[in-house]
């Protein structure tokens, strides 16, 4: 998985109203954090980080800052109130075969048998894995399981390099029979005749 590069610049101002000066200006205030380093503050565009945090959530990211390149990862994300604009973000400075915790999305493939629907108990997941193939999402295929099927985390299988880290005996999603619905047809009344003309 190639990385996702940013080019940002050392943020020296500090402090609410620096920080909305710095979204007006078209950037999003960020700090990078080091094991056993300080932490680094900086301002990176804030089109490149929406765009990333909306395609590559869980990408490896090059930050180049003054000539030199941290490798790292998303470790939060803030938004406003309404979700749609990056306040600021947490990077967690990483080394390449190092290992990483994220929290993924819990996505269904393929269709339960017929007269059935599977209904995910399991949102999102932790998952740990090398911080070059981070994964997206997990994957966890429905394809013609019964009415009655209670997956839980111990049953689904993730690619190779994949852990688990949500524990074992949560319920990923529930199979149940869809209940018939019988339709009441109705019998229309009879139109009232209208009263013969005299």
């Amino acid at each position: 998985m190639s990385a996702v590069k940013f080019v940002a610049s050392a943020r020296t101002n500090f402090g609410k109203g620096a920080a909305r000066q710095a979204r007006r200006d078209g950037n999003v205030p960020a700090v990078i954090y080091s094991h056993g380093s300080e932490a680094v503050h900086v301002l990176i565009d804030a089109h490149e980080i929406f765009l990333a945090v909306k395609n590559h959530r869980t990408s490896l990211l090059e930050i180049e800052l003054d000539g030199e390149t941290k490798t790292a990862i998303f470790k939060d994300v803030q938004r406003d109130a309404i979700g749609r604009v990056i306040e600021h973000v947490d990077f967690l400075a990483v080394k390449k075969g190092e290992k990483q915790v994220v929290d993924v999305p819990v996505n269904m493939v393929g269709e339960s048998a017929s007269g059935t629907q599977a209904t995910l108990e399991l949102l999102t997941a932790s998952v740990e894995a090398d911080v070059s193939a981070l994964p997206e999402h997990v994957e966890v295929n429905i394809a013609g399981l019964e009415a009655g099927t209670v997956l839980h985390v111990k049953d689904v299988t993730l690619p190779e390099g994949q852990t688990w880290i949500t524990d074992s005996e949560n319920v990923v999603l529930v199979v149940n029979e869809i209940a018939a619905v019988e339709e009441e047809t109705e019998e229309a009344p009879a139109a009232e005749e209208a009263p013969a003309a005299e």
